[in-house]
Protein backbone atom coordinates (compact mmCIF):
# COMPACT_ATOMS: atom_id res chain seq x y z
CA UNK A 1 0.00 0.00 0.00
CA UNK A 2 1.02 3.51 -0.91
CA UNK A 3 1.95 5.36 2.08
CA UNK A 4 0.09 8.36 1.50
CA UNK A 5 -2.65 5.85 1.26
CA UNK A 6 -1.97 4.43 4.56
CA UNK A 7 -2.18 7.73 6.43
CA UNK A 8 -5.46 8.65 4.89
CA UNK A 9 -6.68 5.21 5.58
CA UNK A 10 -5.67 5.95 9.24
CA UNK A 11 -7.11 8.77 9.25
CA UNK A 12 -10.47 7.81 8.58
CA UNK A 13 -10.55 4.81 10.71
CA UNK A 14 -8.99 6.66 14.21
CA UNK A 15 -10.87 9.44 14.86
CA UNK A 16 -8.62 10.53 17.41
CA UNK A 17 -5.65 11.04 15.22
CA UNK A 18 -5.38 14.77 14.04
CA UNK A 19 -2.10 14.80 11.97
CA UNK A 20 0.42 11.90 11.40
CA UNK A 21 3.38 11.49 9.17
CA UNK A 22 5.89 8.48 8.09
CA UNK A 23 9.65 9.29 8.14
CA UNK A 24 12.57 7.68 7.81
CA UNK A 25 14.82 7.17 10.37
CA UNK A 26 17.25 10.01 9.50
CA UNK A 27 13.65 12.51 9.29
CA UNK A 28 12.98 12.02 5.79
CA UNK A 29 8.93 12.51 5.67
CA UNK A 30 7.93 10.04 3.38
CA UNK A 31 4.33 11.05 3.29
CA UNK A 32 2.00 13.45 5.97
CA UNK A 33 -1.21 14.67 6.64
CA UNK A 34 -0.04 18.32 6.62
CA UNK A 35 2.08 20.72 4.68
CA UNK A 36 5.07 20.07 4.32
CA UNK A 37 6.44 22.63 7.14
CA UNK A 38 4.27 21.05 9.42
CA UNK A 39 5.34 17.37 8.38
CA UNK A 40 8.88 18.44 8.84
CA UNK A 41 8.47 20.37 12.48
CA UNK A 42 6.65 17.17 13.42
CA UNK A 43 9.20 14.60 12.00
CA UNK A 44 11.83 16.70 13.77
CA UNK A 45 10.18 16.69 17.35
CA UNK A 46 9.46 12.31 16.49
CA UNK A 47 13.18 11.59 16.11
CA UNK A 48 14.10 14.23 19.19
CA UNK A 49 11.63 12.27 21.47
CA UNK A 50 12.93 9.18 19.81
CA UNK A 51 16.55 10.12 20.43
CA UNK A 52 15.95 11.52 23.72
CA UNK A 53 14.13 8.31 25.20
CA UNK A 54 16.84 6.11 23.59
CA UNK A 55 19.58 7.87 25.61
CA UNK A 56 17.39 6.70 29.31
CA UNK A 57 17.07 3.51 28.32
CA UNK A 58 17.25 0.83 31.19
CA UNK A 59 19.33 -1.76 29.22
CA UNK A 60 21.33 -1.05 26.11
CA UNK A 61 20.23 -3.80 24.02
CA UNK A 62 16.36 -2.96 24.21
CA UNK A 63 14.84 -1.15 21.28
CA UNK A 64 12.49 1.42 22.37
CA UNK A 65 9.08 0.48 19.76
CA UNK A 66 6.72 2.88 21.01
CA UNK A 67 6.30 6.25 23.04
CA UNK A 68 3.36 8.64 24.54
CA UNK A 69 3.70 11.85 25.09
CA UNK A 70 0.54 13.61 26.86
CA UNK A 71 0.57 17.34 26.67
CA UNK A 72 -2.25 19.79 27.90
CA UNK A 73 -4.08 20.14 24.74
CA UNK A 74 -3.50 16.27 23.40
CA UNK A 75 -0.55 13.87 22.67
CA UNK A 76 2.02 12.97 20.31
CA UNK A 77 2.47 9.16 20.04
CA UNK A 78 5.82 7.50 18.32
CA UNK A 79 6.02 4.36 16.80
CA UNK A 80 9.57 3.00 15.38
CA UNK A 81 9.76 -0.52 12.94
CA UNK A 82 13.12 -0.95 11.32
CA UNK A 83 13.83 1.85 9.57
CA UNK A 84 10.48 4.05 9.32
CA UNK A 85 8.64 6.07 12.47
CA UNK A 86 5.17 7.14 12.03
CA UNK A 87 4.41 10.27 14.70
CA UNK A 88 1.07 11.08 15.10
CA UNK A 89 -1.22 14.24 17.24
CA UNK A 90 -4.22 13.36 18.84
CA UNK A 91 -6.75 15.08 20.69
CA UNK A 92 -6.87 15.25 25.04
CA UNK A 93 -7.05 12.06 26.40
CA UNK A 94 -6.95 9.82 23.52
CA UNK A 95 -7.25 5.90 24.08
CA UNK A 96 -3.69 5.37 24.14
CA UNK A 97 -3.77 1.55 23.48
CA UNK A 98 -5.83 2.25 20.16
CA UNK A 99 -4.08 5.06 18.37
CA UNK A 100 -0.89 2.59 19.01
CA UNK A 101 -2.66 -0.11 17.44
CA UNK A 102 -3.93 2.20 14.69
CA UNK A 103 -0.70 3.35 13.97
CA UNK A 104 1.31 -0.06 13.87
CA UNK A 105 -1.02 -1.14 11.55
CA UNK A 106 -0.64 1.42 9.71
CA UNK A 107 3.50 1.37 9.87
CA UNK A 108 2.97 -2.13 8.65
CA UNK A 109 0.80 -2.21 5.85
CA UNK A 110 3.18 0.48 4.75
CA UNK A 111 6.46 -1.82 5.13
CA UNK A 112 3.67 -5.10 3.79
CA UNK A 113 5.01 -5.95 -0.02
CA UNK A 114 1.97 -6.74 -2.59
CA UNK A 115 1.21 -10.55 -2.74
CA UNK A 116 2.00 -11.81 -5.88
CA UNK A 117 -0.85 -13.58 -7.38
CA UNK A 118 0.02 -17.12 -9.58
CA UNK A 119 -1.00 -17.64 -13.17
CA UNK A 120 -3.58 -20.30 -12.85
CA UNK A 121 -2.08 -23.70 -13.94
CA UNK A 122 -3.06 -25.05 -17.52
CA UNK A 123 -4.72 -27.95 -17.01
CA UNK A 124 -2.94 -31.27 -18.75
CA UNK A 125 -4.24 -34.47 -20.24
CA UNK A 126 -2.88 -36.22 -16.80
CA UNK A 127 -4.92 -33.72 -14.48
CA UNK A 128 -8.62 -34.58 -16.40
CA UNK A 129 -7.92 -38.55 -16.06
Amino acid sequence: MATAEALRDLTEISTQIETAVVLDREGTVVASTVDDERAGRLAQSALELLRAAEEHRPEEGLELVQLDVALRGGSVFVVSDRDRVIAATTREEPTVGLVFYDLKSCLRSVEEKPKRKRAPRKKTEADAS
